[in-house]
């Protein structure tokens, strides 16, 4: 009895991460979506800048509600649907895009991080299979998932969900209705790697694909938690949803448990540093061998690669804007367009 209770004591302090969060995007911190409208350029306030929608209210892009999230979430109190709609486009271009940027002057673009976020779809409004579709990407997108049909590629569709690094597929499954997938990139901008830890449903993250090299480029703003559909003639525009939970970035320690760090507002402690620690404290026996286990488990020595001096944004990247730190030349054949004062992009 003894040893059972032991190793459930145990298992219960691997599960819960030493991490810090460096940025907290669960939405706990808004009432509605209407909230993200009350920041602008001039007043950037809230957990997330709002710019990249379409014309309409932004009811028609991000709706809020507990419905919305990952029912083994317990540290988010709400989850978010974002939403491509007839309307998805943003400041006259071709393409169909809802997407949120985090809020922050955290250096979540500094060492080793890890961006959290766990997505879903549904049979309803479902994700075009016959269109690109670029979720939770960066500007230049050194790693990002896909859906659909990629551009170039033979056939009309395709019902994946994939994993790249540079455009490369590294990891994919067949996206079905109803099933939250569970992601962690590993990020190491210092060494220029990227790893995946994926679960599905209650899961616990798993390390899927160890870190490779990858151009890590990022001015610390420009990660998108949303979706960039790529246009393709002959394919009419229909409502597509997308359901996001647990998005937040931590460095340390990775937190593999899906309820993520702390508990929603309401209740429990507000952080996984206080929840391990409650629990370390009436386990000080196991406190040293679970520390160990844990940097066993959880963490590894990515190999050092050296990013590269100068870099090429792909087809629809940013390359140009005030605060943009990036790749500001484009891929052959594409050219830099500016767009506005905050973005140009690869066209």
């Amino acid at each position: 009895m003894r040893s059972q209770v032991l190793a459930t004591f145990t298992a219960q302090v691997l599960s819960v991460s030493a991490g810090t969060i460096l940025w907290d995007g669960r939405f706990n911190d808004l009432t509605s979506s209407t909230d993200l409208n009350k920041w602008s350029w001039g007043n950037q306030v809230g957990p997330y800048q709002y710019y990249i929608h379409g014309p309409s209210a932004v009811t028609a892009y991000v709706n809020l509600s507990p419905d919305f999230k990952n029912p083994a979430d317990t540290g988010s109190r709400q989850g978010a649907k974002i939403t491509l709609d007839n309307t998805a486009y943003w400041n006259g271009q071709n393409m169909r895009r809802t997407e949120l940027i985090p809020q922050t002057s955290a250096a979540i673009n500094k060492g080793k991080v890890y961006y959290h976020f766990s997505l879903m779809r549904k049979d309803v409004n479902p994700p075009a299979t016959t269109r690109e579709h670029q979720i939770a990407f960066f500007e230049s997108h050194f790693t990002e998932l896909k859906s659909g049909w990629l551009s170039g590629s033979p056939g009309v569709s395709d019902t994946l969900l994939r994993w790249c690094v540079g455009g490369q597929t590294k990891w994919s499954t067949e996206w079905v209705a109803g099933v939250w997938h569970n992601v962690a990139y590993e990020i190491d901008f210092s060494a220029g790697t990227v790893g995946f830890w994926h679960s599905t449903g209650s899961d616990p993250l798993t390390r899927v694909v160890a870190p490779v090299s990858a151009s890590t480029s990022s001015n610390g703003a420009d990660w998108h938690v949303g979706v960039l559909e790529l246009p393709r003639d002959g394919y009419p525009d229909s409502t597509e949803d997308y359901y996001w939970s647990g998005v937040y970035i931590e460095s340390g320690d990775l937190t593999t448990s899906v309820a993520g760090p702390g508990s929603a507002p309401g209740g429990g402690s507000s952080s996984s540093s206080s929840t391990s620690t409650s629990r370390t404290s009436s386990l000080t026996t196991l406190t040293t061998s679970t520390t160990q286990a844990q940097v066993t488990t959880t963490s590894s020595v990515a190999p050092t690669t050296t990013t590269p001096s100068g870099c090429a944004a792909s087809q629809w990247s940013q390359c140009g804007g005030i605060s943009y730190s990036g790749c500001k030349t484009c891929a052959a054949p594409y050219t830099c367009k500016y767009l506005n004062d905050w973005y140009s992009q690869c066209v």
